[in-house]
This record gives C-alpha cells, structure tokens and sequence, in this order.
C-alpha cells in the first residue's frame, strides 16, 4: 500500500509497508531519487548507522541486535518494517511505527511528511511507553547522481565544522579531523544545523538542512549518493547515547528545498 502527495508540480509516493519510505519524489515530472533494490529515502530508527558487533548497553544490560552488515548492526529496524497511516491529506500524512522485538523496549515511532510546491518537511518522534532507553533517528535518502540520461553528474557542496575519523571497521574511531575531499563514507559534524547543497548543473539545487549536527555522506557508489542528517553519530548508542524518556521523547527534523535553475 502507498499513500502519494501532491504540491504544484512536487509528486510524492510514500511505500507504508517497505519501512514507511518515500518511493519517489518528483519535481515537474523529474524523478529526483534512485528506483530499483535499493531505492527512495528510509526512515533510520532506533539508530543510525552502524552500532559495533550489534551491540548496545543501557546502564547494565547489554543487548544483542541483528547483525545484517558484518560484524555490525546498520540503519535501524524501521526501514525494514510496515508503517501505519494515521493522518494522510493531499499533501501531508504522518505514519507510526511501534518498536518491537527483537528493540527490547515498547515505544512508538511517528513520521510525517509535509509537500510543498518547492520543499518537503520530514519529522520523526520517538517515546516511550515506560522504560527509558537509548536511541537515534535520521533518513537516508538514496538521491540519483545523475536526473537523466546525458546529465551532468551532481556537486554536493557543505562545509563541516569536523570529520569523525573512520576505523577500518567503517566506525568512528573517536577523534575529530578536519573534513577530507571524497569520496565519502563519512560523518560530518555541523554545530550550528545540517546545511549540505546538491547542485545538478543546469537543471536543479537542491539544499538539505535540519537543526540536528550530524550529517553522513556517501557518495561511492555510481549511480547514487547520499545525504543523511540524524540525530547522533554512526555507534552512537554506545559513544554518545541520547535517552529517550516518558518526559524527553527524542525530535528531529529535515527540510529538502529545490529550485529549477
């Protein structure tokens, strides 16, 4: 089942029950996100990332997730999971996700999505029903190097305050470097708010931002790259865990802005 927005000549196809991801986003007929196994922008919760060998402790009790990118445990449980629509108009909708086995705590997850004619607003909350716990939340969109055939290929542009170092085990090693040309596989820090540009040439811009200070880019693959903000860094819910309680629930925020140049 799928649930399509529309705004001006902004089209939105939002897939509930493949991880609550936007399928496709269109501008005048332009697709701007990569189709196929690997596709749309998924949601990435309750982490971001990698967490090392799967592996988390909150206060004692260590927990075991699934591993399904060895030896670590990548991008979540919500991108792989049915979402269910709770709102849904011509242009915005709002979706949720209870956490579940094998997530050792009861919560709730809850997206929305705002269309308009030149941005799309994307909101993520996590609560808790009792217990808290450690968490992230962020999105990982899959945006085409190139809109069409013949296309230049597309420039990201940003400046970082500072690069998290990468071990040969793809996790931050703990130190800060300053930010290195790509290609990237690679967490930016940016204090004041995520400000990365995706300029096609000739044809699109496109500004990501969001008021979260952690930002992974990747551009290593041909046909796609990727621009994700999220609320902490890869590993996080060991090196920088952000507790989600019955008073603090954890928010976060992005807005895609476009213009046709």
């Amino acid at each position: 089942m799928t649930t399509q927005l529309s705004a001006g000549g902004a089209e939105l196809t939002i897939d509930q029950q493949n991880g609550g991801r936007i399928s496709s986003l269109r501008i005048d007929g332009t697709e701007l996100l990569r189709q196929g196994q690997a596709y749309g922008c998924f949601p990435m919760v309750p982490w971001c990332g990698r967490i090392e060998l799967g592996q988390f402790r909150n206060g004692g009790v260590r927990h075991q997730m699934p591993v399904n990118a060895a030896p670590h445990a990548l991008h979540g449980l919500g991108w792989d999971a049915a979402w269910k629509p709770v709102r849904t108009g011509p242009a915005e909708a709002a979706f949720v996700y209870d956490l579940a086995d094998p997530w050792p705590y009861s919560g709730r997850v809850t997206q929305t999505v705002e269309l308009a004619e030149s941005s799309l607003t994307l909101g993520m909350g996590i609560e808790t029903y009792g217990d808290s716990f450690p968490a992230q939340a962020g999105w990982h969109p899959w945006f085409l190097r190139r809109l069409g055939p013949g296309g230049e290929e597309v420039q990201i542009g940003f400046q970082a305050d500072w690069q998290e170092e990468r071990g040969e085990d793809h996790l931050p090693t703990g130190r800060r470097i300053d930010p290195k040309p790509g290609p990237w596989d690679d967490c930016f820090g940016m204090p004041y708010g995520v400000d990365v540009t995706l300029t096609w040439p000739g044809e699109l811009e496109l500004k990501i931002t969001s008021r979260s200070e952690w930002v992974v880019v990747y551009d290593e693959q041909a046909e796609a790259v990727c621009v994700e903000p999220q609320s902490g860094p890869p590993n996080g819910l060991n090196t920088l865990p952000r507790l989600i309680t019955p008073v603090d629930p954890l928010e976060v925020a992005t807005t895609w802005s476009w213009r046709r140049l």
